[in-house]
């Protein structure tokens, strides 16, 4: 499953990438209300990869818990992506989640079975568990934006 879980996360820039090609920049920046624009919700991804690689360190450096999530996301409130270009948020995502991958493909099979407790869930988990639960939030938030896509075609 090692390898079903890292291919799930190696090709989300370029579904990404396919998603969002050929959009305005009207659409990719459209707000409603509170909620991300398709850009935002790119940046979003690109946001989180310093969690996952924060992670890994947690993981070979053998520590007990993993760095908790900022829940309120305020680095993405922050970053302002409708005001940074399309490109520059897909390259640098891009380039962060293949440095992330690369680590990936580096474990061998007895540190993939790495225990860490996970400081929202409260519970251990495994390295694969924690690909598993990053391919999810990839999926969730490319979801979201094929669905401001439809909203906004």
């Amino acid at each position: 499953m090692y390898a079903n879980v890292v291919a799930r996360v190696r090709h989300t820039p370029a579904r990404l990438e396919d998603l969002i090609r050929g959009l305005s920049a009207e659409r990719l920046t459209h707000r409603d209300g509170n909620k991300w624009s398709i850009q935002e919700q790119a940046g979003h991804l690109l946001d989180l990869e310093e969690l996952g690689m924060n992670r890994l360190d947690d993981f070979e450096a053998g520590r007990a818990a993993l760095t908790a999530a900022d829940m309120s996301n305020e680095k993405t409130h922050a970053a302002n992506h409708n005001a940074n270009s399309l490109d520059n948020i897909l390259r640098a995502f891009r380039r962060e989640r293949m440095a992330f991958v690369a680590r990936l493909d580096s474990y061998n099979e007895e540190f993939i079975a790495r225990t860490a407790l996970h400081p929202r869930l409260k519970q251990k988990i495994r390295v694969i568990d924690l690909i598993f639960f990053i391919a999810e939030h990839d999926d969730h938030h490319l979801a979201r934006i094929a669905e401001l896509k439809r909203q906004l075609a």
